[in-house]
Order: C-alpha cells, then structure tokens, then sequence
C-alpha cells in the first residue's frame, strides 16, 4: 500500500533534499561546501540573465549564503574540475562524474536526435565545415565562436555564424566542450584534454542503466516526486523513462507515495529525509532547481510563477525577473530585483506577498536583501515602494 504523506512533509521532505533544512556555514563556505551542494542538487542551471547575478551562481548563495563567487568559476575550470557543462535541465553545470551518464544524449546528438530540428538540418548540410570547426578546436583551444574567422551571425541556424552553429552541434556531441569562460561568453576545448583523467577513464553505461542512474540523482535531489518532475530534472524523453520507474521501485530506491492534494501517484526517494521542520530562508533564482519545475512549485509550494522576461512591460503581473522568497517552509513573497552595478545599487522595483504570508515577512526579507547587497558587492540597497509588500519594506529600511 502507498505511504500517505501530508503536504506539510513533501514540503520538508522536499526542502531537506534540497539543501535548505542544514544552517548556512558560519564562516566563509569552501570547496567543501560546495561538493555538498552540487552532491544533493546534481545541476546548476545556466542562464543569460545577469539582472541580479546569472542563475548558475544563485543555488550555492541561497543554500550558503555570501561565498566567493571565483569558487565557482576555479570549479569549472582546469583540470582539476569538478564541473562540465552540458545540456541537462538545459543548459546546466554538472559534476564530472556525471559525464559518462550522459554520453548517450550525446551519441544520439551524432546522430542528430535529440536536437533542435533546425540545428540537425543545418549539421547535415554542413557536415565539412563542423569537421573544419572541430580541426580548429583541437588546434587553438582554449577558443571562442567569436575567435573563429567567417561571417558573424549571418547564416547558420537562429541567426548564429556557422561557426557558432557548427560549435553548438560538436558541444552538444560531445565532440567539445567548455574550457572556460570570458566573460559570459563559452571557450572551447577537447574533452579529452579539458576533464579530469579519472572522469575519462569511467565506464560508460547502457543507455537503459544511465537512465536509471539519472533518474536516481533526480530522486535524491527532489526527496518526492511524480513522475513528470523525475523525468524533467534531466529532461528525459518519454521512452528514455519507459519502465524505469518500476525498475527502481523494485530495486528499493523509490517508494510509491500518495501526497495530500496531489492527482498523480508520487514517489519518496528512500533515503529522503524527513525534517520536524525546516527554518529556512532564501531567496531563489527562477531557475532553482526547487522551483524550476513549473507544476511542481505550484503543487509544493501553491506558488504559481511564469517567467515575464519576454512579456511586454505593460502587461507584467510582477516584473521583469523576479525572485521567489522562500521563508520557513514556504514561499512567501516574490520580489522584483535589480543589481544597478555602474550605480553600486541593488534595487527593488516591487515586492509582493503571497496569500498567508507572516507578519515577519517584510523584516526577513529585507535582511536577505542586505545580505545578498554585501555578497555582490554593491554599495547601499534602493527601495521602491511598489507592490503590496513594497511599502512595508520601504517602512524598514532607514
């Protein structure tokens, strides 16, 4: 018989695989920190955005608070690594471990499977110029699309150079992969000279066995799950998941669970923790792996978050990039959020609560607010008193 679970324990349950029921290091977090996170998260996604910082460095400050953000950089670079980046929830900075686990999306990508459509069409038509792409690659690594001679985004697939598009079809062959970054911007080099020698040397599973164990790490990341949200943190495909779930339930790593409120059959990873309570408090980029499940945040957390980036600024309900207030074991707010670096202003455009938010909210908020002022270096934090929680902040600060 399923297991009922109250939604207050998915809540923790949740919360816990996550990181947030451990307090923040009192001191400077390290390295050590940082391979428990990535142990429990098994990604960090990776946006453009630079509103407030880029998604990718958000998941360690909101489960450690203020770290040295060149931690985070030395860690996906050089051979020493304990990062690649890959395709995963998209775009997404992985153990190295991880590397053999997702060698068969990349053998498929050969093959042209698996990719945008428009990317394969391009890749078929231009399989000569990939191969002189991947002969300049081996050649003058580290090196960026912008370094390589040829027309600058005019042709190609989406408006990118063909240089641009013949590294994405090798990245996502894993034929290269990133060496490092200037700036935002991805240089290249070959995996064989780019991960760690012992990455290298690991087996490479069955595609059925990697789907498995991808399926485990997402397991343990999301503590309780549908299905729907195991096969999403990796982006699995429907067949890539076809019988995986009995595989595991049989072989003890999953626990079919009934959650209060949720339709679909749910299952608890079986070394899941389960907190009495959680004191969190946290603000998450939209691309957290707590919430970047749409469906899920909503089914969790009865948070309801759409992403208004590309909404035209008069028809936005909250803002252009918005941050979930996580307080306790709720989400509570959502705030509009700008880092004016030229100015040295962190800048809140608009705050407001969610239905059941505490009367603490605001305070506990705005100290997140200064802190993560401190963490990004910026010199005083500029309230705009806008949204229903914006005046109550504004009231706050001196």
């Amino acid at each position: 018989m399923n297991e009922k679970l109250s939604l207050a324990m998915a809540r923790r349950i949740a919360l816990a695989a996550q990181g947030f029921a451990d307090a923040r290091p009192l001191g400077q977090p390290g390295r050590r920190h940082l391979r428990r996170v990535l142990s429990r998260l098994g990604l960090f996604q990776i946006d453009s955005v630079s509103a407030v910082v880029r998604a990718h460095y958000m998941p360690l400050y909101s489960r450690l608070g203020p770290y040295d953000l060149g931690m985070l950089d030395q860690a996906a670079a050089g051979r020493k690594r304990l990062l690649f980046e890959y395709w995963a929830h998209e775009a997404s900075l992985l153990p190295v471990e991880t590397w053999p686990l997702l060698r068969w999306r990349m053998e498929a990508a050969r093959r042209n499977e698996g990719i945008y459509r428009g990317l394969a069409d391009w890749a078929r038509q231009n399989s000569g110029l990939i191969d002189d792409v991947y002969a300049q690659v081996a050649e003058q690594a580290p090196i960026a699309a912008s370094d390589i001679a040829g027309p600058k985004g005019a042709g190609g697939w989406w408006g990118w150079s063909d240089a641009k598009a013949a590294l994405e079809w090798l990245f996502w062959a894993g034929r290269v992969t990133t060496h490092s970054r200037r700036g935002f911007e991805r240089l290249y080099g070959l995996p064989e000279r780019v991960l760690p020698e012992a990455v290298l040397a690991l087996p490479v599973p069955e595609p059925a066995e990697a789907h498995r164990q991808l399926l485990r790490i997402s397991a343990a990341a999301l503590g309780v799950a549908t299905s729907g949200d195991l096969r999403d943190y990796f982006r699995l495909s429907p067949a890539a998941m076809k019988g995986r779930i009995e595989d595991l339930v049989e072989a003890g790593d999953l626990l079919p669970v009934k959650v209060e409120g949720w339709t679909q059959q749910a299952y608890l990873h079986a070394g899941a923790r389960r907190p009495r309570k959680v004191a969190a408090r946290a603000l998450l980029t939209p691309f957290d792996p707590l919430v970047f499940e749409r469906s899920r945040a909503e089914r969790l957390f009865d948070f309801r978050y759409r992403i208004e980036i590309y909404t035209p600024a008069e028809k936005r309900l909250y803002g252009y990039y918005v941050l979930p207030f996580l307080l306790g074991e709720r989400i509570v707010a959502r705030i509009d959020l700008r880092a004016d670096r030229p100015a040295g202003v962190l800048r809140l455009l608009a705050a407001y609560a969610e239905a059941g938010a505490p009367p603490e909210t605001a305070e506990e908020l705005l100290r997140e607010m200064r802190l993560m002022q401190a963490w990004l270096g910026l010199e005083r934090l500029e309230i705009v008193p806008a949204g229903d929680l914006g005046p109550a902040l504004a009231a706050f600060a001196p």
